[in-house]
């Protein structure tokens, strides 16, 4: 599968863009500012059906304009598809398939599969536990459409069940039935989720390893493990025991929306414990672990979109990537950078066909 052509109309600071690319290696190169990372961002949204750096739809439109387009035609199996995103200010976006407009952003999800590497990727690391979740279930979900929807429903269950405790504490009532709805739900629902997620990590995590080894030549054992407080008691017991506490939180303070996955480098946090270097190889064994389960899961190789990674790593880091990635059995890249001449020394070493687009 690949990207074959591109269009872009008031997609962030690109007024009008168009290109025809290359089906293994496309290398965007300039200053900063011109719109490299926008236009990996673009083929992103194709992919997902939002950005990857600001979900906000309307902070996607040109400054100067009232709507965008990003229209994007792809290879896949040998069969031409056309995907084409939209959105006006004040108005939902649009998203169609060969013109057909998908009645639900979530019928899309997997069907492009993509992978990106950025800068922003350190927040996996650095931030709160609903980041390396939206992580774990983007990776499940672009290969498995029945636990984005249990997702999307559990997600909306918590929060009718939070409006409930807002209602119950400010009208001092409390209806033990109506709330027993929404528990078996989420027990229900939250179940499904943990056992997949379960069931994820145990095929996800020896991948990672073997990238991690690969990257930093076997330097120190890292882990990835999964924390989640279904692992002590079913989702019921934990409603039940915590009943007291949300009705003064007035907020859910148990379930599968609070797990988390620990990072770890010999044994300890790698936010605390691991080098800037050990972070950063850390996150790139994450996406190509990535990037790996899904091409095993959907036998489609997903395009890789590598913003900025010369900032991220050393030359001879990224020319290793390259290589792993841009044999002939595998997929698309799309390179940004601002200096032209070392990716072009890079992908000149991969053997590859490739195209570099001055902005």
């Amino acid at each position: 599968m690949h990207l074959k052509q591109l269009s872009l109309l008031n997609y962030k600071n690109l007024e009008s863009s168009s290109f025809d690319f290359d089906p293994k290696i496309n290398c965007m190169v300039g200053h900063n500012g011109v719109g490299k990372t926008n236009v990996l961002d673009s083929i992103y949204h194709l992919a997902f059906g939002k950005s990857y750096f600001n979900p906000i739809t309307s902070q996607n439109i040109n400054h100067d304009a009232d709507f965008f387009v990003v229209d994007g035609t792809f290879e896949k199996n040998e069969k031409e598809e056309h995907i084409l995103v939209s959105a006006k200010r004040g108005q939902k976006k649009v998203i169609k398939r060969n013109q057909k407009p998908y009645e639900k952003v979530s019928e899309h999800i997997g069907f492009i599969p993509a992978v990106i590497i950025s800068p922003a990727d350190r927040d996996l690391i650095i931030e709160g536990s609903e980041t390396r979740r939206k992580f774990m279930d983007g990776v499940i979900s672009q290969s498995d459409n029945a636990y984005l929807n249990n997702l999307i429903n559990y997600s909306k269950v918590v929060s009718q069940r939070n409006s409930l405790l807002k209602y119950f504490a400010a009208n001092h009532t409390f209806d033990r039935d109506t709330l027993e709805v929404y528990n078996l739900q989420l027990n229900d629902l939250g179940s499904k989720l943990y056992k997949k997620r379960l069931e994820f990590l145990e095929e996800f995590v020896p991948i990672f390893n073997k990238r991690y080894a690969e990257i930093t030549n076997n330097k120190e054992p890292v882990s990835i493990n999964y924390k989640s407080q279904l692992a002590e008691k079913p989702l019921s017991q934990l409603l039940e025991d915590q009943l007291q506490k949300d009705m003064v939180l007035q907020y859910t303070s148990v379930g599968t929306h609070k797990d988390d996955l620990s990072f770890e480098i010999e044994g300890h946090p790698i936010k605390k414990f691991g080098s800037q270097g050990q972070q950063k190889s850390f996150l790139v064994a994450l996406k190509l672990a990535q990037f790996d389960f899904i091409k095993k899961i959907s036998g489609v190789n997903p395009i890789l979109l590598l913003d900025d990674v010369f900032d991220k790593l050393d030359e001879q880091r990224v020319a290793h990537i390259v290589a792993l990635v841009a044999t002939k059995d595998l997929g698309q890249i799309f390179i940004s950078d601002t200096h032209a001449e070392r990716t072009e020394k890079v992908v000149k070493e991969s053997n590859q066909t490739y195209k570099i687009f001055k902005l």
